[in-house]
């Protein structure tokens, strides 16, 4: 993942509480963003600091990103209402794991088009396009079951 991904995932947000759009839209791109700057933040601090690159690093970064987002959505009352829920589950956690899910899935599916064209992606920021694109049809999707 990288700097323009985060920035995508972050213009997601912001467009979607500013048209009001359902917080289970809302929630796929901060899942999308909070991937994104662990896998980006995990990758600096291992660039950085090189004595405490290791194997969950990028684990243990996304789980304080994620409390730091969850937490406070719960002690404000923007997640855990009773009547926002999709599914059974508050919309805005679900949109969140599902957007966490999916993105991850489209950077991988990145690595795995990029290695089959030899190394070399198809076409001009691909590994943007690929999450990115997900986000925004798991967005429509989203958009026509909560509609």
């Amino acid at each position: 993942m990288c700097g323009v991904c985060t920035a995508a995932a972050l213009a997601g947000v912001g467009l979607s509480r500013w048209l009001k759009i359902d917080d289970s839209i809302s929630g796929l791109w901060i899942g999308g963003m909070l991937i994104s700057l662990s896998i980006w933040t995990a990758k600096w601090l291992g660039d950085k600091f090189p004595k405490i690159n290791f194997f969950g690093l990028t684990f243990i970064v996304g789980f304080i990103y994620y409390a730091l987002i969850i937490i406070p959505f719960y002690q404000k009352g923007i997640m855990g209402h009773p009547k926002n829920v999709l599914f059974g589950i508050d919309k805005l956690l679900l949109g969140l794991v599902v957007g966490s899910i999916f993105f991850y899935l489209g950077g991988e599916l990145y690595k795995i088009v990029k290695t089959k064209n030899g190394g070399h992606a198809q076409f001009p920021f691909q590994k943007v396009v690929i999450p990115v694109a997900i986000l925004a049809i798991l967005s429509g999707i989203f958009y026509f079951i909560t509609k």
